[in-house]
């Protein structure tokens, strides 16, 4: 998934990725790394023209300025594209520039400049805030700025002045810098005495330089990660290509959730520079703590994937990396940029996340809505036939177990029950088995189950984990063996979730151990109060027993409770596991989040503290950036694209970020963290039970390393090991 989500925003990013496959080169590249070599005066790069000429210096500027009539996001988009390309020039100062002038000129400066800067005939460089200021005495303004980007390809600058305000200036002295990126010029600025009429103000120059050098970070990051991929698939050690490791399999997947995040990240971003001044700081300043720093931690798995060919000069990973740490540096310390967002996460500020529905469903919306208000209106036992019948329960199904809603529908569905406080049937495990049944289920089984699940009247628990097969369910061994009418299943299962309560249970057993891995599995419904069915109760870390071992020794289970044909059961069983429906639930989390953290730290006094603040803020800027990914999920949908790798990315943020808040809470304590307690005891002594909780959210659902070898081969491409035994 890229910064831009519609198809639009896709065809943008394809033209501009086209353009600058023929014309950003390598040798382009090279080019102006040999005269940074040389001592050479920088120069524009050959295809600037090309570049002018497509619009793309202009995209974010209205028309009447010369410019393309889009907005910020489009020009981020054709950022995150050329960012990839390692592009020199003053691409970058220049937009960011016309950025500000748009923002903060008057209208004269604005027709008198914007044309100009949007066609290519000139060119801006910005010096940021951290670069220092100009002094302004009496109308006149003079200082020296410095590291600015691009200065000395630049006939114009805009340049901090000390009262926060900013001045365009055309003369000025630029000493040459040395630059870390030997692809971009930067240079010192020197002002003398300049009439200072060309002001700015009521900009935030910080802001746009998140937002735009942020898109650029994510297109290095995206170009570090594909050349990784790209050559753990060729290069062979030991007889193997490299991308077999697992080892590479997780540096790999780690650099796709570092870009995902920063990615949603800057597209957030953008989204709030007209929001008002708390959702606007918490946007950028997420942005600001992800983006450039994700750049970097692509740019060092990339060399060092390439390992010693990826530290020579003749390889363009060591310039992906200079312009990584370039960025970075030019737009702050990450550290900052967590301190601010601690701060407003202190006072309570919060990044709703909010789904605009098209207008074309307005129409719709009133339908649900004086539907909702009818099911309001009865009581409890009314309403929930009366959802269970009319497909509100599980609205992404077919009907008539469903509304056979599509993605826009089941939001709206979604907003409207949650305005009116109507709660559908907590399905739980039947969440799972009710798919299964809708696209496989006979008739009769159909008719038996699911409108009674649907009423809530039956809890289901899944049999499908055992001791030997957790995660590799190919590995079982629970074996099921034809008798008269039906099977009878003998095995163990493990880690069952409501097993004690549950009614009713979706089980799958080996019924031909004859075939391979998963293959020869049949999918069964197992009633969970037959004969030779015994169920251990499982104490957990925490001492509770949520968890269970279900031993089944000879069950009987009639034909007729067969889900899907026999020996065929692992493909209805992936339905029940890859059940997909449009929806912005939040991660479940059995530790803390930060909300509790941020209410622990008061109570203990510590939530001023610049070490914990840091933490604060790294800890919400991870929420932050795992909300994102569900909503950019969820619109992609809507949008009727392919939301790529959000999901496997996002479950594993979620859980780690659960273990991390509530480990850091821990380490608040002190000496109390050696006491413990109840759910419903103080929150100091609960958070010692959160801690020993959060450590099954990386195991369950599949785990952490599992996860990272699931991105790395199915999305990533990387190819398997073929004996994982060894």
């Amino acid at each position: 998934m890229a910064i831009g989500l519609t198809e639009e925003h896709e065809a943008l990013a394809a033209s501009v990725r086209g353009f600058a496959e023929r014309h950003v080169t390598s040798e382009s590249v090279r080019e102006a790394v040999g005269s940074a070599e040389r001592g050479e005066a920088p120069a524009h790069p050959g295809f600037w023209q090309a570049l002018a000429a497509q619009g793309l210096l202009g995209l974010h500027l209205p028309e009447e300025h010369g410019g393309q009539g889009y907005g910020l996001l489009e020009q981020a988009v054709a950022l995150e594209e050329l960012g990839r390309t390692i592009a020199p020039g003053a691409y970058v100062p220049t937009v960011l520039a016309s950025a500000l002038i748009q923002a903060g000129g008057s209208d004269k400066l604005k027709a008198d400049v914007l044309p100009a800067l949007a066609d290519g005939s000139r060119t801006a460089a910005v010096a940021l805030p951290t670069a220092g200021a100009l002094v302004d005495t009496e109308g006149r303004v003079s200082g020296t700025v410095q590291p600015v980007l691009g200065a000395q390809l630049a006939d114009l600058f805009v340049l901090p002045l000390t009262d926060g305000r900013w001045a365009v200036v055309e003369h000025a002295e630029v000493e040459h810098l040395e630059a870390l990126d030997l692809t971009r010029p930067l240079g010192a600025v020197t002002v003398r005495d300049a009439e200072a009429d060309r002001i700015l103000t009521g900009v935030n120059a910080r802001e746009l330089a998140v937002v735009l050098l942020g898109a650029e970070a994510c297109g290095v990051a995206g170009r570090a990660l594909d050349e990784a991929v790209a050559y753990a698939k060729l290069r062979e050690q030991f007889g193997r290509p490299i991308g077999q490791f697992q080892g590479v399999k997780h540096k790999c997947g780690r650099m796709l959730i570092a870009l995902e995040r920063a990615r949603a990240a800057v597209w957030d971003a953008v989204r709030a520079l007209t929001e008002d001044d708390e959702q606007r700081g918490y946007a950028v300043g997420v942005a600001a703590a992800l983006a450039a720093d994700a750049a970097v931690e692509c740019a060092e798995g990339n060399v060092q994937v390439h390992g010693g060919i990826g530290y020579t000069f003749e390889h363009d990973a060591h310039l992906l990396y200079r312009r990584a740490l370039t960025l970075r540096a030019l737009l702050g310390k990450a550290s900052a940029a967590r301190a601010e967002v601690a701060a407003l996460a202190v006072a309570g500020v919060r990044r709703p996340m909010d789904i605009e529905i098209p207008a074309e469903a307005l129409s719709l919306r009133s339908d649900v809505r004086a539907r909702v208000a009818e099911l309001a209106a009865m009581e409890i036992t009314e309403q929930r036939a009366a959802m269970a019948a009319g497909g509100w329960v599980t609205p992404h199904l077919p009907e008539p177990w469903g509304k056979a809603a599509g993605p826009v529908e089941q939001i709206v569905i979604q907003q409207e029950l949650k305005a009116a406080k109507v709660r559908p049937v907590p399905l739980m495990i039947a969440a799972w088995a009710v798919p299964s049944l809708v696209q496989y289920g006979t008739p009769e089984q159909q008719e038996r189950f699911l409108p009674p699940t649907l009423r809530g009247e039956i809890i289901w628990c899944q049999l499908f984990s055992e001791p030997g097969a957790g995660s590799d369910l190919a590995g079982l061994t629970t074996r099921a063996e034809r008798v008269e009418g039906g099977w009878s299943i003998t095995g163990q299962k493990i880690w069952t979730s409501l097993a004690r309560d549950a009614q009713w249970g979706i089980c799958i057993a080996r019924t031909d151990p004859d075939r391979p891995k998963h293959d020869g599995i049949t999918y069964f419904l197992v009633d969970m109060s037959s004969p030779g069915i015994e169920i251990r109760p499982l104490c957990e870390c925490t001492g509770d027993a949520v968890f269970n071992e279900v031993f089944l020794d000879g069950v009987f289970v009639p034909d007729d409770r067969v889900v899907g044909p026999v020996n065929e059961g692992w493909r209805v069983a992936r339905n029940t596991l890859a059940n997909e429906r449009v929806g912005l639930t939040s991660s479940f989390q059995l530790g803390g989040d930060v909300p509790k953290l941020v209410a622990l730290a008061t109570e203990l006094g510590v939530a001023d503290d610049p070490l914990v603040r840091d933490g604060i803020g790294r800890l919400a800027c991870d929420e932050h950036a795992f909300a994102l990914l569900g909503l950019r999920a969820t619109l992609k949908q809507i949008s009727g694209t392919d939301p790529g790798a959000t999901a496997n990315v996002r479950k594993l943020v979620a859980m780690e970020h659960g273990q991390q808040v509530t480990e850091f809470g821990f380490t608040l304590l002190g000496d109390e963290g050696a006491l413990t307690g109840g759910w419903r005891s103080d929150l100091r002594r609960r958070w010692t039970r959160y801690l020993l909780a959060s450590r099954a959210m990386t195991i369950g659902g599949g785990t952490t390393e599992v996860n990272l070898n699931v991105i790395g081969e199915r999305i990533l491409g990387l190819p398997r090991d073929p004996d994982p035994t060894r």
